[in-house]
């Protein structure tokens, strides 16, 4: 039996997984280290991490899982990588990082990216970048520029995480137009390289590393590759893409209208659009999609709801109960609307999407004489389910035209009220599969090939669990909503 390899390289943690050629079945997943990877953290709001590690983990989940599944190097015959957005790995003419990288929650270049945002203006920002430059990669190697002089003139090239450990395989160094778009290198106005924003920043276009195809032979593994991480020298690497792109691809989302959702701690709607709208580029990142080109524009538009899941968390470990099911069972006794309590679940920190205010979680409208905890369960569930609504309005507001939300079997999801209340508002079935990013990549190997149609079937075949149908009567839920809504108004318009 022939497999490809999927990595999945978090912040916290690597995935690796092995999935079968001939039917994209998961072998297994492992995930290195145990614990969580650390971060650095030399300031308040700084977030680094050594890119070594990340290949150390990488190797060391390699070995396990080729023990744990009795599979050979010559067994695997191609490689996907996904891995944590918006990073920053520097590194020197020997292809040595010249300092740890600086991760996606980072945010020592908010001022950096404000400031071009403002200078270089918002209508071309959005009409050619289609976002703010913001925090991301692009402002991170500017700060770098401005901060740390003595690295900068040493860089040979920058790269994003998922183009450091393609490098550490195959020594090539290279990335992808849709990794370009991520850290906000990418002019779509122009299809090419932002050469107007690096000339803003000051940073010299050789530094941008050589673009690939998202799906095709990259690079192949070396002979130093194959002694560090035992995969055998030659083997493809085939695909690479960020995690959220990775995650919507694990979901078989690729056209227009087509939507992928998670709501773990905090929640995404990931929407593909064929609209370069960058209306709402303050509140919504847009992104080359995984099979972006030039001919076939496929943007991922992001929108992240920071107070999801975590609040959900946070009542599990609160209240008198002992599981998520138990509360689930417990909303289920209370109607539609928790009898008037609402709670504004965004106690995560600043939410983008309400334009960077953080306002906290609020509960409101409870009787002290009627209500109990199995109305703050209900409410809670309604009110992550509001916000994942109000997100999506947002997004249609920005020319998405959702026809389909496919979601990832995690806690939200699980639950038949939060799905069912998003499913009705939205009036759009929502799908629920059983994947992991690092299953996603690995079966992303096999669309070097082109075949866009199987490897949807492998994902029904292999992933599907259940669809949530809307209800025909909306009004109850329609009611909660824009009662909900209106809490939610008077705290923004103080």
């Amino acid at each position: 039996m022939n497999y490809y390899l999927g990595l999945d390289i978090g912040s916290s943690s690597i995935k690796a997984a092995l999935v079968e050629i001939e039917s994209g079945k998961s072998l297994g997943v492992v995930q290195e280290p145990k614990e969580e990877m650390g971060m650095f953290a030399q300031k308040n709001g700084w977030a680094e991490q050594e890119p070594n590690d990340w290949w150390l983990h990488i190797c060391n989940a390699i070995t396990k899982l080729k023990k744990q599944y009795n599979v050979s190097r010559s067994q695997i015959k191609g490689l996907g990588i996904s891995y944590q957005m918006h990073g920053l790995v520097l590194v020197d003419k020997a292809g040595n990082p010249l300092r740890k990288s600086i991760i996606w929650c980072d945010s020592r270049a908010v001022e950096t990216g404000n400031k071009a945002f403002a200078e270089i203006g918002k209508e071309k920002c959005a009409s050619h970048l289609l976002n703010s430059p913001a925090n991301f990669t692009a402002s991170k190697l500017k700060w770098v520029k401005e901060n740390e002089p003595e690295i900068y003139s040493q860089i040979y090239k920058f790269m994003l995480p998922g183009d450091y450990v393609a490098y550490k395989f195959s020594k090539k160094i290279n990335t992808t137009i849709s990794g370009l778009s991520e850290g906000i290198f990418w002019d779509f106005n122009k299809d090419t390289k932002a050469d107007f924003l690096l000339e803003y920043y000051g940073i010299d276009k050789s530094l941008v590393p050589d673009i690939v195809e998202t799906f095709g032979i990259q690079s192949v593994v070396d002979k130093n590759g194959e002694t560090e991480s035992g995969i055998a020298a030659g083997t493809p690497i085939y695909y690479r893409a960020g995690d959220q792109p990775n995650n919507a691809l694990s979901l078989n989302v690729f056209n227009p209208g087509e939507v992928a959702a998670t709501g773990g701690t905090s929640g995404v709607v990931y929407a593909v659009t064929d609209n370069l709208s960058g209306k709402e580029s303050t509140r919504v990142n847009n992104f080359a999609h995984v099979n972006y080109s030039k001919k076939n524009k496929r943007i991922g538009k992001l929108l992240n709801i920071n107070g999801a899941g975590i609040q959900y968390r946070w009542l599990l470990n609160n209240l008198d109960v002992d599981s998520y099911e138990e509360m689930n069972i417990l909303a289920s006794e209370i109607p539609i609307g928790s009898d008037g309590v609402c709670m504004l679940p965004f106690g995560n920190g600043a939410e983008r999407m309400l334009n960077n205010r953080e306002i906290g979680t609020r509960l409101v409208n409870v009787n002290l004489n009627n209500h109990n905890k199995a109305h703050l369960c209900r409410a809670a569930l309604e009110g992550i389910a509001f916000s994942f609504l109000y997100g999506i309005e947002i997004l249609k507001q920005d020319g998405v035209k959702p026809h389909v939300i496919r979601a990832g079997n995690d806690n939200l999801f699980r639950s038949e009220i939060f799905a069912n209340t998003v499913a009705t508002l939205i009036a759009q079935e929502i799908e629920i599969y059983n994947t992991t990013g690092a299953i996603g990549a690995a079966r992303a190997a096999n669309l070097h090939k082109g075949d866009f149609e199987t490897f949807g079937k492998v994902i029904m075949d292999n992933d599907y669990v259940m669809t949530f149908i809307p209800f025909k009567d909306k009004e109850p839920y329609l009611k909660a909503y824009n009662n909900w809504k209106k809490e939610l108004e008077l705290i923004l318009n103080k």
